[in-house]
Formats: C-alpha cells, structure tokens, sequence
C-alpha cells in the first residue's frame, strides 16, 4: 500500500519536472472535462484535486487550463453518455470519465477517441481491450484489504453483510467480487446480502437499516463505494449497534473519517480522490503535447484508523 502511494507521488514529481522542462513550449490554453459517474462529496474531491493540479500546471507552463466539471445528477448511464457526447461537440482537449458501465459507456467513448480527443477513465478498470489509460488504484485490492481487516476483526467467524455501489460500475464490481471471495474463504463467515446503495447515501442508510433488521445478529458491514459507509454508520447509531456491528469502510471523506473517529467505523481503506484528479490531469495534458501515456496509473490505497482520521476531517 504505502509501496503504491510513493510510486503515485513520485510520478506527480517527475511530471513537474517534465513540465517544468516543456515551459518554453507553445503556449496553447487548454481545457479539459472531468465526468464523474454522479453529483457526490467523493467527486468533489477528485474535482479539487483537478483544479488545483491544472492551477500549478498553469503557473509552469504560463499558459491557462480549466477543468470543466460535469456531474450526472443521478448515477444513470444513459445520463452519463449524453454528457460525454454534448462535452465531445465542445472540442475539449481532453477527458476524463469515471464509466457508470463498462459496456453501456464504451460505444460513446470510442465515438469521442475517433473524433482524436484524448480520454482517460478514472476510478475505474480500463474497459478491457480498449488500450484507455486508466488513473486509479487496485480496485480488488482494496477490496481484499477491507474485507480480510474486517475477518480479522471478527475473529473468523460472523454474519457479514456487503452493500454493493452501482453494480455495474466496474471498480464498484471489482470490489464487490473481490471482499465476497475473501468471505468465502471463511467457513464460519455468512454471507449476508447487504443491500445496493447506487451510489446515494440515503439510500445506503434506508438499506443498511432494512438488512440491520432483518439480521439481528449481524456481525459486520463491507461496501464498495463512498456513499455506502456514511448511510450504514448513519444506521448503525440510529440502530444502537455500536460496536455490535463492525464496519470497515470505503474512501475517506470527512464524514466518514469522522464515523471512524467515533468508532461507528472501525477503519476504512481510501482511494485518495485528490491524487485521481491530479494524475488525471496530467495525462490528459500529456497526451495533448504527443507523449506516450501509461496503461495504469496507481494512485495508492491509503487505510485510515483513529490514529490518523483526522487528517482527513475538514470543519
């Protein structure tokens, strides 16, 4: 884990370097769109790190960039699609797009790489075959690393509830399917279905209630995107089940580090969403001055516990 973020980091300086080199380049403005899968705290994130990356970018290069941020308002593939093709007629130089589907996007993303703009995905497998640069980390991975936490926790042995994000979503997918084969491993492990919380916390919460329900005796809670740890420790105080119910989370806003400083989540596994928008914007510039572009970028997996939450609370 800590072997990944250095990687990310040390490529985020070694492209200042490079930029820093290119400043005497043709001084060209440059925009770039960022589509994320729906309106959420996580994407913001991902956003800020963008902009500020573009900001620092642009005092190098002494050229202007601008991140345009289009967000879905709900998580719906067509929705999305329809984003990418209206941002596609603007003639960005580049984008890039967090797939709500790896099959449903793929057509309009190779309609926009034939019309010879650049697109990456983010937060995301590259649809496979496709040769996308994918900005993101080892999405089973960190499935695995929250689910053999949350194993351990529990002694080997307990009802365990995993709530899906949007299932088609692939690094929701790869996730979901990586934190179940762990649980199988387990013989005295059940496996509970914990609900899909498509990506909206008050879903997560209204579902994590109904499986608390119906499963008195839960023992644990895994989920696959952001949304879901902020609804299921929501329903675990409104439950009285602190501590009865352990939860390992997923990312690190605020207000999930602050449930994990509270001890309704006992830790969560981070995908570090500021380093996505930067590392996105670097290659999405780096394509536009005709450099070769790596097939993955690992931005690293980051595990919060109260000893370090509040580094990631923001008042």
């Amino acid at each position: 884990m800590k072997r990944k973020l250095a990687l990310g980091l040390s490529l985020l300086l070694m492209a200042v370097v490079v930029i820093g080199g290119c400043a005497q380049a043709a001084q060209k403005d440059l925009r770039f769109v960022i589509v994320p899968k729906v309106v959420h705290p996580w994407f913001d994130e991902v956003n800020l790190g963008a902009v500020e990356q573009a900001e620092k970018m642009a005092q190098v290069l002494g050229n202007k960039i601008t991140i345009d941020y289009i967000a879905p308002t709900v998580a719906d593939v067509t929705e999305q699609n329809r984003i990418l093709e209206q941002a596609a007629v603007t003639r960005p130089d580049g984008i890039a797009v967090d797939p709500l589907d790896a099959v449903g996007n793929r057509q309009v993303m190779e309609e926009i790489r034939k019309q010879g703009i650049p697109l990456i995905v983010f937060d995301s497998p590259s649809p496979p075959g496709s040769g996308i640069t994918s900005v993101g980390n080892d999405f089973t991975e960190q499935g695995v690393i929250a689910a053999e936490r949350l194993v351990e926790l529990l002694g080997g042995k307990g009802k365990v509830a995993i709530m899906q994000g949007f299932p088609t979503a692939p690094n929701h997918l790869e996730r979901y399917e990586a934190q179940k084969a762990v649980l199988e491993k387990y013989p005295n492990i059940e496996f509970v279905d914990g609900g899909i919380s498509n990506d909206d916390i008050q879903t997560a919460q209204q579902q994590a209630a109904a499986v608390m329900a119906a499963t008195p005796d839960l023992a644990g809670y895994l989920m696959c995107d952001a949304a879901a740890p902020i609804g299921i420790a929501t329903a675990v105080r409104e439950a009285g089940k602190i501590g009865q119910v352990t939860v390992v989370g997923m990312d690190n806003l605020s207000d999930i580090c602050v449930a994990v400083k509270e001890g309704i989540i006992e830790s969560t596994a981070s995908t570090i969403p500021r380093m996505q928008g930067a590392m996105s914007v670097l290659m999405l510039w780096q394509a536009t001055i005709g450099g070769e572009l790596p097939q993955i970028v690992d931005t690293g997996i980051l595990i919060v516990t109260k000893d370090n939450a509040d580094e990631f609370i923001t008042n």
